[in-house]
C-alpha cells in the first residue's frame, strides 16, 4: 500500500512539474529594445516585427529593418479613455499569423515590437500559440510607456496624479523608455522590402 502510495505521489509530482515546465515554455522571453536590437546584429535567423498599426508605423516612425505587421486595425469608432477620447484599434488582424508564417520560419528568432509592450505581448504568445519557437516580446515597445510608469498599478497611479496636480511637464508623453529613449535607428522612411505583405500588392501590378 505505501509503496503504491508512493508511486501515485511521484507521479503527481512529475506530472505537475510537467505542465509548469509547458506553461513556461507557451510564454514568450521579455527583452529589452535594446537587447533586441543586439540580438538583429549579431544573432543569424533574428527579424525584428512591428505589430503596430500602418498609421503609427509611418507617421510616428519605425526602426528601418522592422516588418510590418499590424496585430490590430484602426476602426472609425471612438473610445473613452482618462478623460479623454481615442480611435479604437480593436479590430483584430485575422490574418495576422497566416501572413507571418508565408513569411518566416517556425524556428527562426522573431522579435515583436509594439508602441510599449502591450499588443506586442499578445502577439507574441499567439505565435507561439501556432508553433514558433523562438518569440521575444520587447518589452519597453518604440515609444515606451507613458512618464512615469511602474508596474504597481497602485503606485502607477498615485504617481501620475501627482505629476498632474503640479503640472509636470511632459508627464504624460512617451519617449522617456523603449527604442527611441535607447537612440536605437529610426525613421519615418517606407521600404517596400518590410510593409505589410497585402499591402504590396498594388506595388507588384504596377510594376507589370
Amino acid at each position: 500500500m505505501k509503496k503504491l502510495l508512493c508511486i501515485l505521489l511521484g507521479s503527481s509530482m512529475f506530472f505537475t512539474t510537467f505542465l509548469q515546465v509547458s506553461a513556461s515554455a507557451q510564454e514568450p522571453k521579455n527583452i529589452l529594445s535594446i537587447e533586441a536590437y543586439d540580438m538583429l546584429n549579431t544573432v543569424p535567423d533574428t527579424y525584428l516585427i512591428d505589430v503596430r498599426t500602418r498609421a503609427e508605423y509611418q507617421l510616428i516612425g519605425h526602426p528601418p529593418m522592422a516588418y510590418l505587421f499590424p496585430y490590430s486595425l484602426w476602426t472609425n469608432k471612438l473610445g473613452k479613455k482618462e478623460e479623454g477620447w481615442i480611435y479604437q484599434y480593436n479590430n483584430k488582424n485575422k490574418s495576422f499569423v497566416e501572413e507571418i508564417s508565408k513569411k518566416f520560419q517556425k524556428t527562426n528568432n522573431l522579435l515583436i515590437l509594439c508602441r510599449d509592450g502591450t499588443r506586442s505581448i499578445l502577439a507574441a504568445r499567439e505565435l507561439i500559440k501556432n508553433g514558433f519557437k523562438n518569440v521575444y516580446n520587447v518589452d519597453d515597445g518604440f515609444e515606451g510607456a507613458p512618464f512615469p510608469y511602474f508596474q504597481d498599478e497602485n503606485r502607477h497611479k498615485f504617481y501620475r496624479q501627482l505629476a498632474k496636480r503640479n503640472k509636470i511637464p511632459a508627464y504624460d508623453h512617451r519617449r522617456f523608455y523603449g527604442w527611441q529613449w535607447w537612440g536605437l535607428p529610426w525613421t519615418y522612411d517606407i521600404d517596400s522590402k518590410y510593409i505589410y505583405p497585402p499591402d504590396k500588392i498594388p506595388i507588384e501590378e504596377k510594376k507589370k
